[in-house]
């Protein structure tokens, strides 16, 4: 309805800010694609969608606390959008999730989003490399000795974590693509 044409303009812009090379408007359409293409197994797909058009609405790698503006970003607009305190509280929490990629609320529609937003990990190796160089270019301003342990560190905790995606259909899509990404990307990091 309205109301999400409304949100969808604004947030439409910001993620056209120039220095998103890889948390553009084309991450936004891609899970968005996911979402539709794994429709059954998510329960509540206005709060999955809100997730996926807010988490990154606010991005900016000099910052921390991206997840936590966007979160109240969307309780601001959602608020004057009349959308009810449930569904509000089912953005925020989802949008919070992806600060530390953990799911900690029991709400299965949680996992399926945060699986979504790592389902780039278990891309073909070319749009994986892509998207790695488009995250390595969002960090152009921090010098690449300093990137490379640092980005390393990032994709080596994922990889010690028992599984990386929470929903099991979802695992058994694409758990062992991923981690054969994210090895061969430290590999190239620390070479």
């Amino acid at each position: 309805g309205d109301m999400l044409e409304a949100i969808r303009h604004q947030l439409t812009q910001r993620y056209q800010e120039p220095h998103r090379a890889y948390h553009g408007m084309a991450h936004i359409e891609a899970l968005l694609q996911g979402q539709l293409a794994h429709r059954d197994l998510i329960q509540d797909h206005q709060a999955v969608m809100l997730a996926i058009w807010f988490h990154d609405a606010i991005y900016d790698t000099h910052q921390h606390d991206n997840e936590e503006r966007s979160a109240l970003l969307a309780g601001d607009m959602l608020v004057q959008a009349g959308a009810s305190s449930t569904l509000i509280d089912s953005v925020q929490r989802k949008v919070r999730a992806t600060h530390r990629h953990e799911w900690t609320d029991d709400d299965t529609d949680t996992a399926v989003f945060l699986d979504l937003d790592l389902g780039i990990l278990a891309a073909s190796p070319d749009a994986y490399d892509r998207y790695a160089d488009q995250v390595a270019q969002e960090y152009n301003w921090v010098p690449e000795l300093a990137y490379k342990p640092g980005r390393a560190k990032v994709l080596q905790a994922f990889l010690d974590r028992p599984q990386i995606y929470f929903t099991p259909a979802l695992r058994a899509l694409w758990e062992d693509r991923a981690r054969a990404n994210l090895q061969r990307e430290i590999v190239a990091l620390t070479a």
